[in-house]
Formats: structure tokens, C-alpha cells, sequence
């Protein structure tokens, strides 16, 4: 076999592993998908790396495939709040709350994209972060509000609500009544 054909099947199996990682898979899920060790899947997607960082065109490329993915969880986060803001309207608590969950995971895999592309430097990170558990932290408020001034949905929001706590959270609301 040549060497051309050998750098082809290599390239070959980096774009596919490289997929797989944009898709959002973690190295386990591409080597058992693809049926390549586990340790080979994280020497290309660190190659890949290099690769992408050492190239101009490939990252400015990236750039733009990032903030198009980026504009894209803007618009469904908008339209999330478009669905909180209707079941507000038309009083469906189940529904508004789905839509602040949406919206917390939204956020969450937004940020976990832009970290995995490394764009997010520490600081940025950082100040991401704040913001987002600042955007959490009042989306919470308002499922404990909804919960304390509704008993009969509580205990699913509180259910729904420690699902997504950190370890050792606790979470209460004060039933006024």
C-alpha cells in the first residue's frame, strides 16, 4: 500500500472520529461506534487539534461554524422562552416548566460546545459561568415561586427541580398557606 493511500485512510478516520466528537460524543462512544481503541480515538481527536489550530483557513472556518451553532441555541433559547411565555399566559405549569429546563439545557450544552472548541478562554469561561448559574439561579426562583403559590404541581417541580441539583443541594420552598 502506498503512503498517499495510507494518509488518505488516516485523514479518513480522523474526519470520522472528529464527527463523532462535534456531534458531541465522548471518546468511550466513538471508539465503541467506530470500533477503534479507545486511546487511538483520543490521539486524533488531538491531532485533529493541532491540525485545526496550526491552520488559518480551518480556523477561521471553524469560527464561523461556531458562531452559527452559537446563533442557532440564541434562536432556540428565544423560542423557549416564547413557549415559557405562552404557558404563563395560558397558566399550563407543566409546560413552563419544561421550558425552563429547556432553557437551562440549552445553555448548558452551548457552553460545553464552545468549551470543547476551546474558543471559551478561562476568563471568558468564567464569566460565562457566572452568568449562566446567575440566569439558573433565577429561572429556579421562579419554579420555587410557582411551586410555593401552586401545591398541586409541587411536588413534580421539586422532583423535576433535584434532578438537575448539584450533589448535596438542597432545595426547598415555603409553602405560604
Amino acid at each position: 500500500m502506498s503512503t498517499e493511500e495510507d494518509l488518505v485512510k488516516h485523514l479518513d478516520q480522523v474526519n470520522d472520529v472528529v464527527e463523532e466528537y462535534l456531534k458531541g460524543n465522548d471518546p468511550t462512544k466513538i471508539s465503541k461506534d467506530l470500533a477503534i481503541p479507545r486511546t487511538r480515538v483520543v490521539q486524533l481527536i488531538n491531532e485533529w487539534k493541532v491540525m485545526a489550530s496550526a491552520n488559518d483557513a480551518i480556523r477561521a472556518r471553524a469560527k464561523e461554524a461556531l458562531a452559527a451553532a452559537d446563533a442557532h441555541y440564541g434562536k432556540l433559547i428565544s423560542k423557549s422562552y416564547e413557549v415559557i411565555d405562552e404557558a404563563s399566559m395560558t397558566n399550563n405549569l407543566s409546560a413552563k416548566t419544561a421550558g425552563i429546563k429547556l432553557v437551562m439545557d440549552i445553555e448548558s450544552k452551548r457552553i460545553d460546545m464552545l468549551q470543547k472548541a476551546g474558543l471559551l478562554e478561562n476568563k471568558e469561561l468564567a464569566e460565562e459561568m457566572v452568568e449562566i448559574e446567575n440566569r439558573q439561579m433565577v429561572l429556579m426562583s421562579i419554579l420555587k415561586d410557582i411551586a410555593s403559590e401552586h401545591p398541586e404541581i409541587r411536588d413534580e417541580i421539586m422532583k423535576r427541580l433535584s434532578s438537575i441539583a448539584k450533589k448535596d443541594e438542597v432545595i426547598t420552598v415555603v409553602h405560604d398557606g
